[in-house]
C-alpha cells in the first residue's frame, strides 16, 4: 500500500506517467539498432560488391534478407504492455492482445521467469514480454507499477454483492 501511495503522489501532477508503456530497457533499443544494423549493413554490402556474383539479382537479394532480418529484430523490439484506464494492452512477438483490468488475477515474475506473467481470470497465462528479467532491479520496479495499477484498477466485483 505504501509503495502504491508513493507512486500516486509522484504521479499526481503527470498522469501520463501512471499510464507510461512498459517496455524493455535494454532489448528494446538493442532489437531497434540491430534492425537498422541489418538493413543498413545488408544494403551497403549489396551496393559495395564488385566481382563475379555482383549481379542485380544477387544484389537484390542480399538486400532482400537485410530487409527481412531488420523485420524480424523490429518485431523483437516491438514488444510492449500499454495500460490506460480501460485495460491493459500486451504486445508480443507474435500477438496482441487487449485485457479489461478486472480480467487480471495476479502477476508471477519468479526469479527464473524471463518476464512477467499474468494470471487471468478465464483461466490463461498471459506472457507480458515487455517486462524482462534483463532488465534488473527496473523490470521489478516496473511489475510492482503493474500490480499497483491492477490493484487500483482492476477490483471485480465480490460474488456476494449480487
Amino acid at each position: 500500500m505504501g509503495a502504491a501511495t508513493g507512486s500516486s503522489a509522484a504521479g499526481r501532477g503527470r498522469h501520463d506517467d501512471h499510464f507510461r508503456t512498459f517496455r524493455g530497457r535494454f532489448g528494446t533499443p538493442t532489437a531497434y539498432g540491430l534492425a537498422i544494423l541489418f538493413a543498413g549493413g545488408c544494403t551497403f554490402v549489396a551496393l559495395a560488391a564488385s566481382g563475379p556474383g555482383a549481379d542485380a539479382v544477387n544484389r537484390i537479394s542480399i538486400i532482400v534478407v537485410g530487409v527481412l532480418g531488420a523485420l524480424v529484430a523490429w518485431r523483437f523490439g516491438a514488444v510492449r504492455a500499454v495500460p490506460g484506464p480501460g485495460g491493459l494492452t500486451v504486445v508480443n512477438y507474435a500477438s496482441r492482445r487487449h485485457l479489461d483490468w478486472a480480467e487480471i488475477v495476479t502477476v508471477r515474475f519468479g526469479p527464473s521467469d524471463p518476464w512477467v506473467h499474468l494470471d487471468l481470470a478465464d483461466g490463461d497465462v498471459l506472457a507480458v514480454m515487455g517486462i524482462q528479467r534483463a532488465d534488473g532491479e527496473y523490470a521489478m520496479d516496473e511489475a510492482r507499477r503493474l500490480v499497483a495499477l491492477i490493484a487500483e484498477l482492476g477490483e471485480a466485483p465480490e460474488p456476494e454483492q449480487r
